[in-house]
């Protein structure tokens, strides 16, 4: 059986050209005789990928000297915790915008002052508050902002000026998938599982002038940033696996030409369902137009009966991963890096056929 078109929102798609070096690697890597699996983590070889990731990653993203590039373990939900561990100060300032941003919110709370400044709640999350909605006064520790919603297919498109508070975002489901100045974020942290590798690191761009404001004497030495700084991420045995499969992808993104380029792809694709889903009465977007994601597509069927025949019909032509999540219902197609534009072209072709038939 050949390989479906996969649209699960995460963990998602890996490249065809990742998933067969991988393959290969896990036998015998770099003709070491052994897996990248069993190899030490303090070997010379693991060191060199280990670099050779974080350079790919600076010369991607454009990164200057001056941000540290760390690899984490514990996933995002730990930055939710680890962030106003290390720098809530005065208070945390954050925009509600899902579910993720919610628990970034209730971990905060647990340590200290922490202010929801804008939320979308009341409106289901369907959009994303404005930044001329909110101010800042001007001592908040941060601004916290998760830039993609996930669940209910809504992103970030304009960044606030913050006159000086550190901004700092949640990139999870969208990281180097569309051209940004990540020079403009003192901290930013990625699960990598949906865009970048797979499951088990967690991705921490953090800037040295905002790392150094970090309080951490009360904090054990897995909690602090600056100990995955002063190690390299190499204060414990990191996830050697994830870190390789992220170093893999990252070639691969550099190999299609760069975010540009990736930038390009995501726009077609979300271009195409997009269109499909406005220009059909049968389906109805959830999100408002001026919020969509290019990562998650949003919608609904005339009815939930019609909606799970929609996943039902979809697996058996060959599309994984359609069914929205189970607190906002409806249809969820994730269009991470690695979906190309021909899995898209044939889901849009099975939209058309489905609302033909069942119209």
């Amino acid at each position: 059986m050949g390989r479906k078109s996969n649209f699960n929102p995460g963990p998602a798609v890996l490249p065809e050209d990742v998933l067969k070096q991988a393959q290969s690697d896990m036998m015998n890597f770099r003709g070491l005789g052994t897996g990248i699996m069993e190899i030490s983590h303090r070997s010379k070889e693991f060191i060199a990928l280990l670099e050779h990731t974080q350079a790919t990653l600076r010369r991607l993203l454009s990164l200057d000297d001056s941000t540290h590039i760390l690899f984490c373990q514990g996933g995002a939900r730990t930055q939710f915790a680890k962030v106003p561990m290390n720098f809530l100060h005065t208070r945390g300032a954050y925009v509600d915008t899902g579910v993720w941003s919610d628990k970034a919110i209730e971990e905060s709370q647990r340590v200290g002052d922490t202010k929801v400044i804008a939320t979308s709640k009341e409106q289901k999350y369907n959009h994303i508050p404005h930044p001329h909605s909110y101010t800042l006064n001007g001592d908040e520790s941060y601004l916290h902002l998760t830039s993609n919603n996930t669940i209910y297919g809504t992103q970030v498109h304009e960044w606030p000026e913050t006159n000086g508070v550190p901004l700092i975002v949640d990139m999870s489901s969208d990281i180097a998938s569309r051209k940004l100045d990540y020079n403009q974020f003192d901290m930013v942290y990625a699960g990598a599982q949906k865009n970048i590798g797979t499951a088990g690191v967690t991705l921490v761009l953090l800037k040295d002038e905002f790392a150094k404001k970090a309080k951490f004497d009360h904090l054990s030495h897995m909690l602090r940033y600056d100990t995955f700084i002063q190690s390299n991420s190499l204060y414990n045995t990191p996830p050697v696996w994830s870190i390789y499969i992220v170093s893999l992808v990252l070639d691969w993104l550099e190999a299609q030409g760069g975010i540009d380029k990736v930038e390009e792809n995501n726009t077609k694709k979300v271009e195409l369902l997009y269109s499909t889903v406005d220009e059909m009465e049968f389906y109805t977007g959830t999100a408002q137009k001026d919020s969509r994601s290019m990562m998650n597509v949003t919608f609904r069927l005339p009815t939930e009966e019609l909606d799970k025949r929609f996943v039902a019909d979809g697996l058996e032509a060959g599309f994984i991963g359609l069914k929205g999540h189970r607190l906002s219902g409806g249809i969820r197609v994730s269009c991470y890096n690695a979906v190309t534009v021909e899995d898209v072209e044939r889901l849009v072709d099975f939209m058309k056929d489905f609302a033909k038939k069942h119209g």
